[in-house]
């Protein structure tokens, strides 16, 4: 593989919106261990904020994935490889950067639960200073 095909492998991780559409691999092999990448996914969406029990484990797995996409990426952008083999690699990376966004946005909150909550206090803070005023 010449070095404008392996930057063109490279920017299809690298580039903004490079996980959408790709299809995520079932599998794949983490230190030795094989994850059901598509079925952690799943269950993943399903949940709205860590359990406090559970953030450790949440962090350690978002450290053991983040290693393991450096080093598909370092393989990526510097050992010798055929297309095959790259296009494999692009697949991964994408794959672990989709489970690594899913565990990233466990946290985030329903932005619209979060806005109606918003609205309701206010709302008492006005009726508060309304009670206020009258008085």
């Amino acid at each position: 593989m010449d070095d404008e095909d392996r930057r063109e492998y490279i920017s299809q991780v690298q580039s903004e919106g490079s996980t959408v559409g790709v299809k995520i691999p079932e599998t794949i092999t983490v230190g030795g261990d094989e994850l059901e990448l598509a079925e952690f996914l799943i269950e993943t969406r399903k949940i709205d904020r860590i359990p406090p029990e559970a953030k450790e484990k949440i962090t350690e797995a978002k450290r053991v994935l983040k290693a393991e996409r450096k080093r598909r990426f370092d393989r990526l952008e510097n050992e010798p490889i055929d297309h095959e083999t790259a296009e494999e690699l692009v697949v991964e990376i994408n794959g672990l950067d989709r489970a690594l966004n899913a565990l990233d946005t466990i946290r985030r909150p329903n932005y619209g639960d979060e806005s109606r909550s918003a609205m309701i206090e206010d709302y008492k803070k006005w009726l508060g200073f309304l009670d206020t005023v009258r008085r």
